[in-house]
């Protein structure tokens, strides 16, 4: 792993500042399956797509920063701008799977799972390492389909989080710190479409956020972290196994409860549907890995045929 490290800031750091770095990754690298899976939605103000650049808004001890990442032959070629420019820069590694071990991972128990494998060698599992971020977006997602949750993050954090800096395609955003999820008014959660459940769940655990982040990062295996997450009210297995994949790369993690990934992880590896339990067990060969192997049958295109109509979304907000 080769990080050229960008020259110490100044003391006090212009908000316009731009920041350059290149990182080599010693391994096979899909930029946008990596790093493009952290996007929540196709709006998302914290992620953006243009053409072959991926921009990220990230917030820094220093302050918001802006990052530009695309590939450039086996390098990634990283631009940031803000008084965060430098911390962001450190984070490109993590965020391009530097720390995702795959050691132990044998794709050959299952055939589809070895081809995915063979025709997917740069999938890694990007680190954030941004656990309240990471925490709250996936409160979001309990219960509503994907197109209210993506809708409710993007009016919140456009309108709560902080503008991020440098020459962004569109208008982004950092998301906001727990103290600023704490503060968002109710009709706010109303008009984005948030159900009391949700917005309590995140102001409760926005609270103890910076606490919640401390020990998530130092608990040691998934149980541990999944207790931690767990011991917040409102916030059960589901949501610990979001919050562990976007913000550790946690390669082991399994969404269980999930309204769709039983079934599709039943009709890769078994050619049927399944339920949790069944999931599990499928996935059991690959214990240690199984976030990896579930990211191959995404990668792998076989989609179960969908049955009946789509769950239909339910606006709250005329009540």
């Amino acid at each position: 792993m080769t990080l050229t490290a960008p020259s110490a800031p100044p003391a006090a750091v212009p908000a316009d500042l731009r920041r350059e770095t290149a990182y080599r990754p010693p391994h096979p690298l899909d930029l946008r399956r990596t790093v493009g899976m952290l996007r929540r939605g196709g709006t998302d103000p914290t992620t953006v797509f243009d053409g072959h650049v991926i921009w990220r808004a990230v917030r820094t001890p220093q302050g918001p920063s802006t990052l530009a990442l695309r590939m450039a032959g086996n390098a990634v070629t990283a631009t940031a701008w803000g008084p965060g420019a430098d911390h962001a820069l450190s984070l490109v590694p993590a965020l391009c799977g530097a720390t995702d071990d795959p050691t132990g991972f044998d794709p050959s128990h299952h055939p589809l799972v070895a081809e995915a494998a063979r025709r997917n060698p740069g999938i890694r599992l990007a680190r954030t390492d941004e656990v309240f971020d990471a925490l709250a977006c996936a409160i979001l997602e309990q219960k509503v389909t994907s197109m209210q949750a993506f809708g409710a993050w993007r009016y919140l954090v456009s309108r709560y989080g902080d503008r991020a800096p440098g020459p962004t395609p569109r208008p982004m955003a950092v998301a906001p710190t727990a103290e600023q999820w704490r503060r968002i008014p109710s009709w706010a959660w109303h008009r984005a479409g948030v159900e009391p459940p949700q917005s309590k769940t995140i102001v409760r655990a926005a609270e103890r956020g910076d606490r919640i982040a401390r020990a998530v990062q130092a608990a040691e295996t998934g149980a541990d972290r999944d207790r931690v997450l767990t011991s917040l009210p409102g916030v059960g297995v589901w949501t610990a196994a979001e919050t562990r994949i976007r913000a550790l790369g946690d390669p082991d993690a399994v969404s269980v409860g999930d309204y769709h990934l039983a079934h599709e992880v039943g009709h890769a590896l078994a050619g049927h549907r399944t339920d949790d339990a069944g999931m599990i067990e499928l996935l059991e060969p690959w214990s240690g890995h199984r976030q990896r192997v579930i990211r191959l049958i995404f990668a792998s295109g076989l989609v179960e045929p969908r049955r009946g109509p789509r769950l239909a979304p339910e606006d709250h907000r005329r009540r």
